[in-house]
């Protein structure tokens, strides 16, 4: 298997991954901001989604959608379980996904896609400059409504650490270097945010420095 990874939250997403379930796997790199590789015929005749990363399989096979990826690598290295152990708690997780990328993060992107980063994206996607502070509403409002869920537990779905949260924070660390941080008031969100910083896999994802810089505002 090969990886196709570059700067930026998504592709850290399954760096992170990676790291908690400790596997190491070859990363072919591509420049998403100046040559725009991902959008060129080579690479958009694998991934038609033009998605950075995306998984090569042995066979050939492009995975090009990220918690699809994590999911297929649970799937083949069920330890240490990233999204449950049993139905029951992969529901639960799933349910969790499903919250925080339909209410938060998808919100918190696009906010960034149609602002500060439309010179990125205004030619390759349609871009919504007019809807950027109700994006950003949006975002603030969903992260008060999780703060009171998550009244009582050390990570999202529970006790245990899970992707959904890799998920959450990923956006919330792009989040703070682009001018939507978290509320100081969201006491149990900063809390958890800080224990997710805390941990190796997010301290040695980055992708350079210069992502660190940008993301953490340091």
């Amino acid at each position: 298997m090969k990886l196709y990874n570059s700067l930026g939250p998504n592709p850290r997403k399954v760096r992170m991954f990676l790291k908690e379930k400790g596997l190491d796997i070859e990363f072919i790199e591509y420049d998403m901001l100046l040559g725009a590789e991902n959008r060129q015929k080579d690479y958009l005749d694998k991934n038609p989604g033009g998605q950075i990363p995306a998984l090569e399989l042995d066979d050939g096979t492009v995975i090009g959608e990220t918690v699809v990826i994590c999911e297929y690598l649970e799937e083949h290295y069920p330890e240490p379980a990233l999204i449950g152990n049993t139905p029951q708690e992969r529901a639960d997780h799933r349910q969790w996904q499903r919250r925080i990328e339909l209410n938060i993060t998808e919100h918190l992107y696009n906010a960034f896609r149609y602002s500060v980063g439309i010179d990125i994206f205004k030619e390759r996607m349609t871009v919504i400059p007019e809807a950027v502070e109700g994006l950003s509403t949006i975002v603030q409002t969903k992260l008060k409504w999780l703060d009171t869920q998550m009244e009582g537990k050390d990570y999202i779905t529970g006790k245990d650490m899970k992707l959904v949260d890799i998920i959450l924070y990923c956006a919330l660390d792009f989040g703070a270097g682009v001018n939507q941080a978290i509320p100081a008031e969201l006491n149990n969100i900063n809390t958890w945010f800080e224990k997710m910083h805390g941990r190796e896999s997010a301290k040695s994802t980055y992708h350079s420095d210069s992502e660190k810089t940008k993301m953490r505002g340091i």
